[in-house]
């Protein structure tokens, strides 16, 4: 009589399922917030790499700013300065200037 009954504890059932729903909140603000724009960007990056054409203003991601000479299957030819020419990756290109950036430098 020193030792007292040990009895089962009832089925969680719906605890159990609820103990889960701020893992799955905290999923679905972490797609929403962090996920999705960063798949939008790098999608409309692609779509701008893609769509490059002669004498566009591109900005590097090294900084160079310059006018597209010749554009490759995966080579850029950039003029940074008069008769100064480099070749960089589509990857390098960061951004599509607006035209008439360069003069105004």
């Amino acid at each position: 009589m020193f030792i007292s009954n040990a009895y089962a504890t009832p089925a969680a059932g719906v605890t159990d399922l609820m103990s889960f729903l701020p893992i799955v909140i905290i999923f679905i603000l972490f797609f929403f917030m962090i996920i999705r724009p960063q798949m939008k960007q790098a999608k409309e990056t692609r779509n701008m790499v893609a769509a490059l054409k002669k004498g566009d203003e591109v900005t590097t991601t090294g900084g160079v700013i310059g006018k597209v000479t010749k554009v490759g299957d995966s080579f850029v030819s950039i003029e940074i300065a008069t008769d100064t020419v480099i070749n960089v990756q589509k990857a390098a290109v960061l951004t599509l200037l607006p035209p008439g950036t360069i003069k105004s430098i």
